[in-house]
């Protein structure tokens, strides 16, 4: 396995396998890797030639008081948990390399953000609701990373998972709308046994409050539970209401949002008839903030 810090030498190897007619698979990580990752990463070896990760905390997608001093970075074990995926390249960047332009050090806000690159890439609609509205310029910071390391890596096939739902659907936009060769892949949530989504930030809860995690799982089940017993379109006022009382009966939680929409256009649905809808949700559990999502077939 090759680790490669800068953005040229990446690209010289690269570009020697695509002339010998290989095809790439990329996963991109922030790092503090768990089964949810390995899935991409093994699911990619199984589709391509060449799997290429790359472990990159970037400061453009975090928001004032946010985590990104913090954010874990357990780099050799990574490296570790690359290998055994069969990883054949990781791509571990500084800032400086990603973000040449940057005038002064990151002090996760906004207006530091800009200092970071003259160039952004953004969306409206898609990035206005869910987390998009409770983290002002997350996905601009977002949108342009992956922007950047698709032009750095050539990715034959980019692969996602749908816990980060509103991420993977603005980002197959973004391939859209801007024309890009790329194809991506949403692969399902990987979840602990009983029943947390896998998570980074998983690590910083305490065992008390890991155990209350599990509210957003069951407030999830719930919801799918009365939509499909129901013979009768449901209301997403019900469906809301009866997760609020699961998820607040737990003493450490708070609600960011609770979403019942489209999803496809993250449009809100007042009434579930029979269609695909996306429940969605973040929560915090004590500091810790945590998204999940059932994509439910009526």
């Amino acid at each position: 396995m090759l680790v490669i810090n800068k953005i040229n030498p990446l690209k010289a190897k690269i570009g020697a396998l695509k002339r010998k007619g290989l095809t790439i698979g990329f996963v991109p990580t922030m790092g503090a890797l768990h089964e949810g990752h390995l899935s991409l990463m093994r699911r990619a070896g199984r589709e391509t030639d060449i799997v290429v990760v790359s472990i990159f905390v970037n400061p453009m997608q975090f928001g004032p008081k946010e985590d990104y001093k913090r954010y874990p970075r357990p780099v050799q074990q990574d490296l570790h948990l690359c290998r055994s995926a069969g990883v054949d390249i990781v791509f571990s960047p500084s800032d400086k390399e990603i973000y040449p332009f940057t005038a002064r050090p990151f002090r996760t806000s906004p207006q530091a953000s800009d200092t970071l690159t003259r160039t952004f890439v953004d969306m409206y609609k898609l990035t206005e609701t869910m987390c998009g509205k409770s983290r002002p310029g997350h996905f601009r910071g977002v949108l342009t990373v992956v922007n950047k390391l698709f032009n750095i890596v050539e990715p034959d096939i980019a692969y996602f998972g749908q816990k980060d739902y509103q991420q993977a659907l603005v980002i197959k936009q973004m391939v859209t709308d801007l024309n890009m060769d790329v194809q991506v892949k949403v692969m399902p949530i990987v979840r602990e046994k009983d029943g947390l989504a896998m998570s980074s930030r998983n690590k910083y809860l305490t065992p008390a409050e890991r155990q209350e995690a599990i509210c957003l799982y069951r407030a999830l089940l719930k919801a799918t539970e009365l939509i499909c017993s129901s013979r009768r379109p449901v209301s997403a006022v019900k469906i809301i209401g009866a997760m609020k009382g699961i998820i607040n009966s737990v003493r450490h939680s708070r609600i960011d949002y609770i979403a019942v929409v489209d999803p496809q256009t993250l449009e809100p649905i007042k009434t579930i008839t029979y269609r695909q809808v996306l429940i969605a949700l973040a929560v915090y559990i004590g500091k810790t903030r945590l998204i999940d999502n059932f994509l439910i077939c009526k």
